[in-house]
C-alpha cells in the first residue's frame, strides 16, 4: 500500500474541473498530501486538422483558440484556490509537449483524479475520448474517475469492490486501501466459483482494518459492468474500486467489455488501476 501524498488532477477548460479539483483538495486533506492541477490539452491543428484553409490567418485562429482555453482553464484553477483550496498547485504542459507527457507526470503521482469522457461532447473537448484509459495503461497509476454527472464529495462512507483474482485488481484494491481504511462500509463482489479467491481477498482487507461484506455470484457473463453499476446504485456507493483490463493495439486502446462498460456508463467515481 502507498500513503497518497502526492495527487495529480488533470486541468483542462471544461466547468467538471471544478468538481475535480475540489475532491483531490479533499482527499489531500484527509492525507497530508499535496496537489498538482495540470493543464493538459491537445493542440488545436491536432484536434481540427482539416477545419481551416493554409494560411496564417488559419494558424492565428487556432493560436487564439488554445490561448482562450488555457486563460478558462486557468480562471477555474484561480477561482478554486481563492475558495480555499490552497494546496492546488497550477502546472502545464508546453504547447511542444505531446499530450502523453501527463502519463509521465503521473509516474511521480500516488493519485490521478481524472475526468470521464462526455460522450456528446466529442468534438469540443480538450482531450481525446481515449483519455483516460491511455493514462491509466501509459502510467501504471491509480486514477480517481469522475462522471462528468453529479458532484461527489468526501467522506466516502460506503464502497464498492469489483474483485477479480488479477494483477489489475490487486492494483486496484492496494492503491484504494487508504480509502477503504476510513469509509463505514466495504461491499466486495465478484463471480465464479465461491473458493475462487474469496476468503482470501477478506482476510487481506481485514489485515488492513478493513472489515468488508462479500455479495458473491455465479459464473461471470458478458453484462458484469451494467451489474456492478446496478449494485452500486442499490447499496448507494460512494465510489467503485475495480481493476482496468486493455491493451494497445494500432495505437488504439482496447478495453476489455467490463472496463469499457463502466468507465463509459459510470454514474459514481471509479478509482481504478491498470
Amino acid at each position: 500500500m502507498t500513503a497518497i501524498k502526492s495527487i495529480l488532477v488533470h486541468l483542462d477548460s471544461s466547468p467538471r474541473c471544478t468538481a475535480r479539483l475540489r475532491l483531490a483538495h479533499q482527499i489531500a486533506e484527509l492525507h497530508d498530501a499535496a496537489v498538482t492541477a495540470l493543464y493538459a490539452a491537445t493542440p488545436a491543428d491536432l484536434q481540427f486538422p482539416f477545419g481551416f484553409g493554409p494560411g496564417m490567418e488559419a494558424a492565428s485562429v487556432l493560436r487564439d483558440l488554445e490561448a482562450t482555453r488555457r486563460d478558462r482553464a486557468r480562471t477555474l484553477f484561480k477561482e478554486s484556490v481563492a475558495s480555499g483550496l490552497f494546496r492546488l498547485q497550477w502546472l502545464e504542459l508546453t504547447r511542444e509537449q505531446p499530450l502523453y507527457v501527463f502519463a509521465q507526470r503521473a509516474l511521480y503521482a500516488d493519485l490521478m483524479v481524472l475526468g470521464q469522457h462526455e460522450p456528446h461532447q466529442a468534438r469540443d473537448q480538450d482531450v481525446p475520448a481515449d483519455f483516460v484509459e491511455s493514462t491509466l495503461i501509459d502510467s501504471g497509476k491509480p486514477a480517481l474517475v469522475l462522471p462528468f454527472i453529479g458532484t461527489p464529495s468526501l467522506p466516502i462512507r460506503n464502497v464498492l469492490v469489483a474483485w477479480k483474482e488479477s494483477r489489475e485488481s490487486a492494483r486496484a484494491l492496494g492503491s484504494a486501501l487508504p480509502l477503504l481504511q476510513s469509509a463505514e462500509q466495504v461491499h466486495v463482489a465478484c463471480w465464479g466459483r465461491p473458493e475462487s479467491g474469496t476468503a482470501p481477498v477478506l482476510a487481506y482487507l481485514q489485515q488492513h482494518g478493513v472489515s468488508a461484506t462479500l455479495h458473491h455470484y455465479g459464473e461471470a457473463t458478458p453484462n458484469i459492468g451494467e451489474l456492478l453499476l446496478s449494485l452500486a446504485s442499490d447499496l448507494d456507493a460512494g465510489v467503485l474500486v475495480m481493476g482496468c483490463y486493455g491493451h494497445s493495439r494500432a495505437r488504439e486502446w482496447v478495453l476489455g467489455g467490463v472496463s469499457r462498460t463502466v468507465l463509459s456508463s459510470m454514474t459514481l467515481p471509479v478509482l481504478t488501476s491498470h
